[in-house]
């Protein structure tokens, strides 16, 4: 169950407020609000938009149309817009205007200014967190979802639709357990909140809390399903990227190595080692590794997260043909440096240590316990080889 495929990533514009002025005589401009909050009960986001700009253009400065247009922009995604209406509604916002009609209960009979007034702190910045979250989101993106969400979340610890977001951007990133973690939380907190902006639109209008709990049972389903170690190499591979992404190198070489172990003849494996040898030095076997990549298991695969988000898309095997280009142009780089210093030729180890000569009385014995090398080869006639630096990611 990849990302999008494995559950509906919900994001929370907030509470609805879409809010008409209490009059005994409705004018145009409130009329035109009033069917605005009708197609958004009724989840008609493009009728709604239409009616409110109609009335925007009939009073550009009516606050209840201000804040309606920057709930809209909200949903849209578009969280500087947003801002900029409802700062409009705020001032333009006469105090003593009352709600009378709202997509939201708690909100009819309380002063607009209520609203408007208070939005702009912690309220706004919970819902530009979440709407933030979700472009990341929609853009493969989701360790930096996952940093958004993490602030997004000290402003509220229970809000439930920052709860699941960060689930979902975490299952993303191939972190199941924690990903469990936050679906339950948020399923916990009972919250009948209907969602109102969703990646899958089925899930519009069904209560936060019950779709938490559809993610949690989903991820569980894929834990238990997860038998081969090709499905685990994969699933390793992506929590190496998020490592990396999050500046953990250890945690990222240990992901590698195991998922190398598990599936030495996945492109991703091989690329990932490839890698790994680069960033010790040993640009011979990172090129050979890359090489490999380029015929291995799965290579016309398309990249679905990498440390550089460029390579999201692109099949791994071109990714290896990319980094193998960059190898062999380290090595040229390095000849020609060694060309021209004229330095006497010293022999070295495969880790890059200098070979010294025994002296002359001394005669090495063969010896039956010669240490391997510290680099791992590629593998070759698909026999595995034990992983013991492991290399990044593009899973």
């Amino acid at each position: 169950m990849v990302i999008l495929a494995a559950s509906a990533a919900l994001l929370h514009a907030g509470d609805l407020r879409i809010n008409i002025p209490k009059h005994s005589e409705a004018t145009p401009v409130q009329k035109l609000n009033r069917e605005g909050v009708k197609e958004i009960q009724k989840h008609n986001l493009g009728k709604a938009e239409k009616l409110f700009y109609r009335a925007y253009l009939i009073d550009p400065d009516d606050p209840f149309t201000l804040n309606n247009l920057g709930y809209l922009s909200e949903l849209k995604a578009n969280v500087e817009r947003a801002q900029r209406y409802y700062e409009l509604a705020a001032k333009e916002n006469n105090s003593q205007t009352v709600i009378a009609e709202s997509s939201t209960r708690n909100l009819r009979g309380r002063k607009l200014s209520d609203i408007t007034g208070t939005y702009g702190n912690l309220d706004l910045r919970v819902n530009r967190g979440n709407v933030q979250a979700m472009v990341l989101l929609q853009q493969g993106r989701n360790q930096e979802a996952e940093d958004v969400l993490r602030e997004t979340l000290k402003l509220d610890p229970r809000n439930p639709f920052t709860l699941n977001n960060l689930g979902y951007a975490l299952e993303g990133q191939g972190n199941l357990d924690e990903a469990l973690r936050y679906y339950n939380d948020a399923s916990l907190t009972h919250s009948t909140e209907p969602v109102v902006v969703a990646l899958d639109s089925r899930w519009r209008g069904k209560p936060i809390s019950d779709i938490a709990f559809r993610n949690e049972q989903a991820v569980r389903q894929r834990l238990a399903s997860e038998q081969s170690n090709q499905d685990r190499a994969a699933r390793l591979n992506v929590e190496g990227v998020s490592a990396l992404n999050h500046n953990d190198d250890g945690k990222a070489l240990n992901f590698f190595r195991q998922a190398y172990q598990l599936d030495p003849q996945s492109a991703f494996s091989l690329n990932n080692m490839g890698y790994v040898s680069e960033a010790q030095g040993d640009q011979e076997t990172a090129d050979e590794f890359y090489g490999l990549a380029r015929r291995g298991n799965l290579a016309g695969t398309p990249v679905s997260a990498a440390s550089h988000h460029e390579m999201v898309g692109e099949a791994v095997g071109e990714v290896a043909a990319t980094n193998a280009q960059g190898t062999e142009a380290n090595l040229q780089a390095e000849a020609e440096v060694r060309r021209r210093s004229h330095a006497p030729i010293v022999l070295r180890h495969r880790d890059n240590s200098p070979i010294s000569a025994p002296p002359p009385e001394q005669v090495p014995q063969p010896s039956p316990q010669t240490q391997t090398p510290s680099y791992p080869r590629p593998p070759m006639d698909n026999a595995p080889v034990e992983n013991t630096v492991p290399g990044p990611p593009q899973r």
